[in-house]
């Protein structure tokens, strides 16, 4: 009886496994592109790591981005191009589509201070 079950539930955790495995894989896949994302767009600004700092001091550390906005709150104002909130000439208008958005927003939970 012993062994049934065993091997029941070893069937059952081989047979969600994949299942597991998948959401885990495409948010790694989004947080990686994000980064590259941040990397080529935001860098030159902002610090974009969980203990680098800001090249522009003006330009807040992305990993505290929550201390301020919920992150959720973001994917409206990133989906209409981002302006608000910056100042100055200097920041570019910022425009990206909306996987671009899930993978930027991936990106910036996966590395938030606590």
């Amino acid at each position: 009886m012993r062994t049934q079950l065993t091997l029941i539930l070893l069937g059952l955790s081989l047979s969600i496994a994949p299942a597991i495995a998948k959401p885990k894989a495409k948010a790694k896949a989004d947080i990686a592109a994000g980064l590259k994302l941040v990397e080529e767009n935001c860098a030159v600004c902002h610090a974009t790591g969980k203990t680098d700092e800001s090249p522009n001091p003006k330009s807040p550390p992305f990993r505290n981005l929550s201390k301020k906005y919920p992150l959720k709150d973001l994917e409206e104002s990133l989906a209409e191009g981002i302006l608000v909130g910056h100042e100055g000439p200097e920041m570019p208008q910022f425009q990206i589509d909306p996987p671009q958005i899930r993978n930027l927003l991936a990106y910036l939970t996966s590395i938030q201070a606590k």
